[in-house]
């Protein structure tokens, strides 16, 4: 009973506990509810973003459809137009908006390197490989970019600076020729004519990096696709250091069927 009057007397406010409130009243408490936090508010979903979603579908009409409707749009936004329209292979279309995006950021690399992708596709290497070494200039550090430039040169048969280009790739990232999405704002190039070939020299290269996983892979697959030059493989330096290796000297034999 005392107790209860001190606390009476002295004003001592309720007791918290979690996020109740006791008051007591004589010999009974009376439990106070919190008040309910209100709900947020949903995000809103902006049209780039729908645009976004709709790459991800691979619905590209509906998502040029989004970017479309952006105003002003940004070189972000006419690139990612280009993408669209690329991925429709309406090169034609592509080009034009990789080229307002350009115009709107002559310094962005993505939409330059684009451009080198559709003169690629119209086998117009020269010009691909002039683009793609623009757009290493302003981004030095692309491992995709290099990629593409490899590719360009290997179309053009120059498979030394091929080479050079892919080396370079993959010292800025490992997984650079397994990336498989084709998302984002910057494309890089898988078609070339010489499958056999260029998986020979990506075997080549991984041998030098010292992957010998994937440098073996690549030279199942050069195989498979028809790579009649075996002795390359013994005679070229990048790959002694699998020579020892018992997966090599079975490859070395392998019949494989021809895809």
């Amino acid at each position: 009973m005392r107790l209860l009057l001190l606390f009476a007397a002295t004003g001592i406010a309720p007791v918290l506990i979690g996020q109740s409130a006791f008051v007591n009243e004589g010999r009974e408490s009376v439990r106070v509810a919190p008040a309910p936090e209100p709900t947020p508010a949903p995000t809103p979903i902006s049209p780039e973003m729908r645009g976004d979603i709709s790459m991800a579908r691979k619905d590209f009409r509906q998502a040029i459809d989004y970017y479309r409707s952006i105003a002003p749009p940004s070189h972000v936004i006419y690139n990612k137009i280009g993408i669209a329209f690329h991925q429709l292979t309406e090169l034609e279309s592509a080009k034009k908006y990789y080229e307002k995006s350009v115009k709107l950021k002559p310094d962005y690399a993505e939409a330059v390197n684009n451009l080198g992708t559709i003169y690629y596709a119209s086998k117009s290497y020269r010009r691909a490989v002039r683009q793609y070494s623009r757009a290493l200039r302003l981004a030095p550090n692309s491992a995709s970019i290099y990629s593409n430039l490899g590719t360009a040169w290997f179309a053009r048969k120059n498979y030394q600076k091929a080479t050079e280009a892919y080396q370079k790739a993959l010292s800025l990232d490992a997984e650079v020729f397994e990336h498989r999405s084709t998302n984002g704002v910057l494309l890089q190039e898988r078609s070339v004519e010489e499958r056999a070939k260029f998986h020979y020299y990506l075997a080549k290269t991984y041998a030098k990096a010292g992957m010998a996983d994937r440098a073996l892979l690549y030279m199942r697959k050069c195989l498979e696709e028809g790579f009649k030059d075996r002795q390359k493989f013994v005679e070229e330096p990048d790959f002694a250091t699998l020579q020892q290796i018992p997966e090599f000297q079975e490859l070395l034999q392998y019949q494989p069927r021809v895809l």
